[in-house]
């Protein structure tokens, strides 16, 4: 087992740590170390390990050998420098235990403050301090911190207890109490641990709490919320928490004490002012749970002039030290101030934008450490309105973050309510179980979208990400009553015309008009941008299916057009109508009759796009629709058809029946039709090339409908580079029957408009077959884009729309780490990704590569297309920007570990 050496180091004093220990020491351990080396005022102490956490865990939450002893040895040491004595009732040393991981958790994990008091050392402490009052406010604080933390004694029963002490006092505040009350109050909190814990008694011994509140802090590392936040924020579990045993300095020894935070930035904003609040006569928990009301920090300059000055003073220090915007919690004990901790603060993407652009400015960090200091998905919160952080909000549910940005609107049930209530001009939110091609009339008007069943890939999702409309799905909690005009959770129910906001950045559905707040782009974000324009390597194009949404992309900084879904265009009931037309024709003529209505359709939509591409590449795939997306469901036509029958028995004219039976006929053959079309499977049946195979008719209206837009566009002046793509293609021989199709069609194009252009026609790499035959593939390929959203999926064996059911069990039992359609699977999907771009490479050296799946706009999945060299990444227009910074971020990386 690990760490077993009995020599081996636990603890290390403020005195012995190094900023570069951060691994070791955690983050709040390495900068108090650097602080107290560098002279500021730093209550001593000393760190326990992360190692030590990590082999508590290992050793069935028992302290390995030989940390205990060292602590003891450290806290002697802490005595020494102190003067003080940890238990002693005449000048007794007190400390708070502190957690602090390597990566900041804010909130996440434990801390016990005033550790050591008991019934003789709080009288020791009243003595030496000649303030009474104060030792019984620092006691009973510990034993309901301590009570709490440790004892997992519920909180809620100390607020209640100090709640009825409180309304003794005039003014109904804790800093009222008198000494007979909090005498009172300590003996009231420990008969409730008394009780709560059946006979177990708070301890006395001072050690035994040390022992104890150690223990609990290494606990906290794998408490539900932690777990969650690391999951959250993608941190690792095997990190493990530090703990930090301080010395106490009170901020609650009177009017002329305090404590507080302050940020060296406003984290909202990012401008270059001191942030921060603080409260007299109080202790750091006071403020975090807003028990008072605290005051800004700059009125501490009229009520603490000194300390406020020598604040300012550290502040300016600290920022210039670390080079980054600071969060700073601080004591000021009977005016002196203490400095407890600094960390890198937690900021917002605005923040994170304008202080990495501000501090270039300043010269104190260069441009490549700014465009790496912003997370790329924080340029979300940019590019959508977001919830105000200030609002009151009732969450009704929880989902997947599909979609970001905030919405508020009314209910509707069904697209076609949707419509209706947006005509009359009422924003709407539509809730579906799920939602197919036929909701998207509905789903065009909405503010927003939410679904109670679907994954972050489901159709729900990928349309709502095109068009930038927030989404959640997979919120499983909701039960919808489609024909009752409601959806219920298990406390609240919400009718059709109700108003919810949709924050689609956190998952979260919320009662009522909660306030939101736009986005605003401005110069700090543009000279960001152009930065990490000019360092990465990858392009950065966009899906986009219509002439709108490429201008949204291209206002964006796309590219190009990475990937144009044909089918998308037919979503609508006009369109939809033609559509199955086509796909229920019963023979060549039928179809050829349908693909004529739908041919100036397409062209049209081309030439919006190409419109906005102008000078750009837009790789426009063939039809690719699973066919039963856009046929009438079987069951529903079903009990259709049985209604129908119904109507029949009773209607009471023969020119009733007559109709009826006209239309019972029609329903007929066309449930019949569907029938034969029917597939088991039809994500893995006749779709993609398989489609153009058996009815190259297709292939040759969409191939014409291409080139003629592209000749249209090229003779209004308009550049075009159209690239043309054959989708699910398993075998070089159905590029290569495809290919000769499409080069029919376009020379013959060409030679109708006298016109000369170059296009491309190429392939989506979306089977694992096409990967591992890439090389034969590529002799008739001009270039490779991986749908990896397809080859996830056929990868994995997983069928992306009902994987959500279970995929979430897989990341919080670690049976996978990400969701796979979220983030690009490197060990598995990775390595067919890696061996199609070397074997499509074989054959051409300069064969163009990209990727157009879901992942095209997550950061870990674009570092890895850097290092495997596709030459760009496509993603929804909405993540265009977060492209753009995450490929640059993966080219400086690549660059410092070259």
């Amino acid at each position: 087992m690990l760490y077993q050496q009995r020599d081996h180091k636990w603890v290390y004093l403020f005195t012995e740590g190094r900023t570069e220990m951060k691994a070791l020491l955690g983050g709040k351990g390495a900068n108090v170390a650097e602080m107290t080396q560098a002279g500021l005022p730093v209550p001593p102490g000393f760190t326990i390990t992360t190692e030590a956490c990590n082999a508590y865990t290992q050793y069935e939450n028992q302290f390995p050998e030989g940390m205990w002893s060292q602590a003891q040895t450290a806290l002697a040491q802490v005595e020494a420098d102190t003067g003080k004595q940890f238990g002693g009732n005449q000048n007794p040393l007190l400390v708070s235990v502190r957690s602090g991981a390597a990566i900041s958790m804010p909130g996440m994990m434990d801390t016990v403050l005033n550790l050591g008091l008991n019934d003789e050392t709080v009288e020791g402490l009243a003595q030496f301090t000649e303030n009474r009052r104060f030792a019984l406010d620092a006691y009973r604080r510990f034993i309901a911190m301590f009570g709490n933390i440790v004892m997992k004694v519920p909180h809620e029963k100390f607020s209640r207890a100090l709640e009825r002490f409180k309304l003794q006092t005039d003014s109904g505040r804790d800093t009222d109490l008198g000494e007979d009350h909090l005498d009172e109050l300590i003996n009231v909190y420990k008969r409730i641990i008394f009780t709560d814990r059946h006979g177990d008694e708070f301890p006395q011994d001072p050690f035994e709490q040390l022992r104890m509140a150690i223990a609990a802090v290494f606990d906290s590392w794998n408490t539900r919320r932690a777990v969650e936040y690391r999951r959250i924020h993608r941190i690792p579990d095997d990190l493990g928490t530090a703990v930090n045993v301080q010395v106490m300095v009170f901020g609650n020894m009177g009017w002329g004490s305090g404590t507080g935070v302050a940020f060296t930035r406003n984290p909202s904003n990012g401008d270059k002012e001191v942030f921060g609040e603080y409260l007299l006569n109080a202790q750091g928990e006071d403020v975090v749970a807003g028990l008072r009301t605290p005051k800004s920090i700059h009125e501490m300059v009229n009520e603490l002039p000194e300390s406020y000055q020598q604040l300012m003073g550290i502040i300016q220090r600290l920022e210039a030290h670390y080079r980054d915007m600071q969060d700073i919690e601080f004591t000021i004990e009977q005016g002196k101030l203490w400095i407890l901790q600094t960390r890198t603060g937690k900021r917002t993407g605005a923040a994170a934008v304008t202080i990495a652009v501000d501090m270039v400015d300043e010269g104190v960090i260069d441009r490549e450490t700014a465009v790496l200091r912003v997370e790329a998905n924080q340029l979300d919160q940019l590019l959508h309105p977001t919830i105000d952080p200030d609002a009151d909000a009732t969450v009704v549910a929880t989902g997947l973050p599909a979609s970001p940005g905030a919405a508020t609107g009314i209910v509707v049930l069904t697209p076609d309510d949707a419509l209706v209530y947006s005509e009359q001009g009422h924003p709407i939110i539509l809730v579906r179980h799920e939602t197919s091609p036929d909701d998207f009339h509905g789903m065009a008007v909405a503010e927003a979208i939410l679904t109670a069943r679907g994954g972050m890939t489901s159709h729900a999702a990928v349309v709502a990400r095109g068009m930038g409309t927030p989404c959640i799905v997979g919120a499983d909690a909701i039960q919808i009553s489609e024909e009752e005009g409601y959806f219920y959770t298990k406390e609240h129910k919400v009718r059709r015309g109700d108003w919810i906001t949709i924050d689609g950045s956190t998952g979260s559905v919320l009662l009522g008009q909660v306030a939101t707040k736009q986005p605003e782009l401005g110069d700090h974000y543009l000279t960001l941008m152009g930065w990490a324009d000019g360092m990465r390597q990858l392009g950065v194009r966009a899906n986009a299916d219509t002439g709108h949404d490429a201008s949204v992309a291209r206002n964006f900084g796309a590219e190009g057009i990475g990937l144009c879904r044909t089918e998308h265009m037919f979503f609508g009931d006009d369109r939809l109508a033609i559509m199955r037309e086509m796909i229920l024709a019963e023979d060549l003529a039928a179809r050829q009759v349908a693909l004529e209505k739908l041919l100036p359709i397409q062209r049209h939509d081309f030439l919006e796009i190409f419109k906005a591409m102008d000078g750009l590449p837009v790789t426009i795939r063939l039809l690719d629709p699973p066919l039963h997306e856009f046929l009438p469901n079987f069951e529903e036509l079903q009990v259709e058809l049985y209604e129908l029958k119904l109507k029949t028995q009773q209607a009471d004219t023969f020119a009733k029946i007559d109709q009826l039976l006209h239309q019972i006929w029609e329903k007929e053959q066309l449930l019949h039709r569907v029938e034969q079309l029917r597939e088991a499977n039809p994500m893995l049946g006749h779709r993609g090339c398989r489609l153009g195979l058996l009815y190259p008719e297709v292939t040759e209206m969409q191939t014409r409908a291409v080139m003629e837009a592209a000749c249209e566009a090229q003779a209004q002046n308009i550049a075009v580079q159209p690239e043309i793509m054959i989708p699910l293609v398993s075998a070089e021989t159905e590029l290569r029957h495809q290919r000769a199709v499409v080069e029919r069609v376009a020379e013959a194009v060409l030679g109708t408009y006298g016109m000369k252009l170059d296009y491309h026609i190429g392939t989506m790499i979306e089977l694992p077959r096409a990967a591992l035959m890439a090389d034969r593939i590529a002799e008739h390929a001009d270039f490779f884009s991986f749908g990896t959203n397809d080859l996830t999926q056929t990868t994995f064996g997983l069928s992306r729309d009902d994987s959500g059911r279970f995929l979430s069990h897989y990341v919080t039992e670690k049976l996978l780490t990400d969701d796979p359609f979220q983030v690009l699977d490197q060990n598995g999907v990775g390595q067919l990704v890696q061996l199609g771009v070397e074997r499509g490479r074989q054959t051409k050296p300069a064969l163009k590569v990209g990727i157009c799946g879901e992942h095209g706009g997550e950061p870990r999945s674009i570092a890895f297309c850097q290092e495997v060299g596709l030459n760009y990444v496509s993603c929804s227009p909405y993540r265009v920007p977060i492209a753009r910074l995450a490929a640059a971020q993966a080219a400086l990386r690549q660059q410092k570990s070259a």
